[in-house]
């Protein structure tokens, strides 16, 4: 069955770029039902947007057939995706606040379906507090930002607030819808993220500073390349990514034991930050006794990557993550010795950076080389680690090897 989207245009400048927009979505063949706001009208021709989506375009919730059709419910319940491309911070504001005073907003706030947004705006309105907590509440609430680029503006100022170019925005549809190109298709992935927890007592306990952005970015990216992702996650604030089979656990025990159960697999990813010690916790609450300090012994934790690389079921290819201070390409190296894995992303966190950022600087590590990325988004990041295992798997199947 083909599949369909409701695209909202809202008032920036960004919404020039509609129109290509819409005619890629249709050269994917993905219906494209739009609604554009008034300020979105300000920028666009209706009659252009109504032809190349070969639609109406609705703008009025009192318009008596959108009254008496209650369009504002029908658009997501008749389409399989709701798509903010441009979403001016006013109209993030109405989506965090449930403010629903035109057909835009009334449509969100009745959807009932995966929701993607592509900001657009000037970087002193991107980065204001009020739309970065805007922003993030909408992330908690579900939905999937795409992000903004950094460049030169309408305005003519320079900084982040581009919206994403149709390309970028038609590949996160894509993934979501599960269209396009599969080149992973029929292959299984499993992927870490995340920290795990490991109880001091019923209050306290060990972790570490990863927050998933980048396993839930590579399982979101294997998605979309088609493959079948089992993603096991420590405790983390993001959402599940769509299309993918989460595994929610808390203890690095928990995590080994739930990679157990996903394999066999072709791919794993080893993103997750796992502890590498835990104690036996007590059941009871530890109370501060004055002038002494309780004294704990910590046991080790079991090695999930190294589990992974030795076990009978091995994977063809599996990745580690190695978070280092130091030089992390020599330690990088080293760990991809040790653990028996094939690839290691090792990353420098020797000033606490990274961890919680939406970008990343890595160097990839294989037996053959050392290759250094420049630093880039954790999404696009995830797209060209994809990039390189499908060139890795298919090389393998000509090589006779897989």
């Amino acid at each position: 069955m083909a599949k369909s989207i409701t695209l909202i245009v809202s008032g920036s400048i960004a919404a020039i770029k509609a129109p290509e927009l819409i005619r890629q979505l249709r050269a994917k063949k993905i219906g494209v039902h739009v609604i554009v706001t008034a300020g979105g009208a300000k920028f666009v021709s209706l009659k252009e947007i109504e032809k190349l989506s070969g639609h109406k375009v609705s703008t009025d919730i009192f318009a008596p057939d959108e009254m008496r059709d209650m369009w504002h419910i029908r658009f997501s319940r008749e389409t399989d995706l709701i798509v903010v491309a441009p979403a001016s911070a006013d109209l993030i504001a109405k989506m965090v606040h449930g403010i629903a005073d035109d057909m835009a907003s009334a449509t969100l706030l009745a959807n009932n379906k995966k929701l993607l947004v592509a900001p657009a705006m000037n970087t002193q309105m991107w980065i204001h507090p009020a739309t970065q907590r805007n922003v993030a509440q909408l992330v908690k609430d579900g939905a999937e930002i795409i992000e903004p680029g950094v460049g030169m503006l309408a305005c003519g100022e320079v900084g982040a607030g581009r919206m994403a170019e149709p390309e970028a925005i038609v590949k996160k549809i894509e993934a979501v819808l599960g269209t396009g190109y599969l080149a992973l298709k029929g292959i299984k992935a499993l992927v870490t993220s995340g920290p795990t927890h490991e109880a001091i007592d019923p209050v306290r306990y060990i972790a570490n500073r990863s927050s998933g952005k980048q396993g839930h970015a590579i399982a979101r990216a294997l998605a979309a390349a088609g493959a079948k992702v089992t993603l096991v996650s420590g405790p983390t604030a993001l959402p599940d990514p769509a299309g993918v089979s989460v595994k929610h656990v808390t203890t690095a025990a928990e995590m080994l034991a739930a990679c157990e159960k996903a394999l066999p697999a072709d791919i794993a990813v080893c993103a997750a930050a796992v502890g590498d010690w835990r104690v036996t916790p007590s059941a009871q609450k530890i109370k501060k006794a004055k002038g002494k300090a309780p004294e704990f012994s910590l046991v080790e934790n079991p090695d999930i990557l190294r589990h992974i690389s030795t076990h009978k079921k091995r994977p063809k290819l599996v990745i580690g993550f190695a978070a280092e201070t130091g030089n992390a390409a020599k330690l990088g190296a080293e760990k991809r010795k040790e653990k028996g894995c094939d690839w290691i992303v090792a990353n420098d966190v020797s000033d606490g950076k990274i961890f919680g950022e939406d970008n990343n600087k890595i160097t990839l590590i294989t037996s053959k080389k050392t290759e250094p990325w420049p630093r880039m988004s954790k999404e696009k990041l995830a797209e060209k680690l994809v990039e390189k295992m499908i060139a890795h798997l298919r090389k393998k199947a000509s090589d006779g090897r897989a």
